[in-house]
């Protein structure tokens, strides 16, 4: 599987704590069977979680190396999980960074209330050649109340990449009803484990068996587990 969200970077935000942490994190995900992985920090703006990129990408070959040190057997790539603002094309480059420097930005929305300037952004996103993946749509309370709310987003040419762990009631009922819904019409495009520290687990053998139940085609399972994030590193269109 080829993970599309984390938080594995550590100290600079609530995901791994240190350089121990973050390693003992792939090492686990490497034996459960995950093979690429995104790095996706939190970015917030006007708050603590704001690392700029210079210092992600310090981080990160930190971790590329250790990683190459220890011989763990996974991909890494960077990019971040940014929390909606009016200001997202403004921050490119000095301060937040898309996938793997590809056409695709990871962006989190507010939990129970919708964002009023969303179609604002995502059209300036898009006008500047970026295309937005909403993260965890199924976590989002308006979300849960409604799945047809993404309708007009899918339209604009927006992508959503799902928590799998939603499956397993992570986040509880609402949560698993709303992803298995997303699934079932064919919403979402990648999956991910937004881990954030080491007790996270990742039971591949069984989100197969969920995958199989919910979405009964082996080609759209590849695509959400495999071929999307593929796509995202080699910046090809989805």
């Amino acid at each position: 599987m080829k993970d599309m969200h984390s938080h594995i970077l550590y100290g600079i935000d609530d995901g791994s704590k240190n350089l121990a942490e973050s390693l003992d994190i792939l090492k686990k995900l490497s034996s459960e069977g995950v093979t690429d992985i995104m790095f996706t920090p939190h970015y917030i703006e006007n708050s603590k979680y704001n690392c700029d990129n210079k210092k992600k990408k310090s981080l990160f070959n930190e971790i590329k190396k250790e990683i190459k040190k220890e011989n763990i057997n996974i991909n890494i790539y960077l990019g971040n999980e940014v929390m909606v603002n009016n200001n997202l094309v403004k921050l490119l480059d000095k301060d937040i960074i898309t996938l793997n420097n590809s056409r695709y930005l990871l962006i989190e929305l507010p939990m129970t209330k919708e964002f009023p300037d969303l179609d604002l952004v995502i059209n300036e996103l898009k006008e500047n050649g970026i295309t937005p993946i909403i993260a965890h749509p199924e976590r989002y309370r308006y979300v849960q109340k409604n799945y047809k709310w993404l309708s007009d987003y899918l339209e604009m040419g927006v992508l959503f990449q799902g928590n799998y762990e939603s499956l397993f009631d992570k986040y509880g009922k609402d949560a698993r009803k709303a992803l298995k819904k997303l699934l079932k019409h064919k919403m979402i495009h990648f999956l991910g484990s937004d881990t954030h520290r080491s007790t996270s687990k990742c039971n591949l053998k069984e989100l197969k068996k969920k995958l199989k139940r919910i979405v009964r085609d082996e080609k759209i399972i590849n695509s959400l587990m495999n071929d999307n994030f593929n796509k995202v590193i080699k910046d090809e269109l989805i």
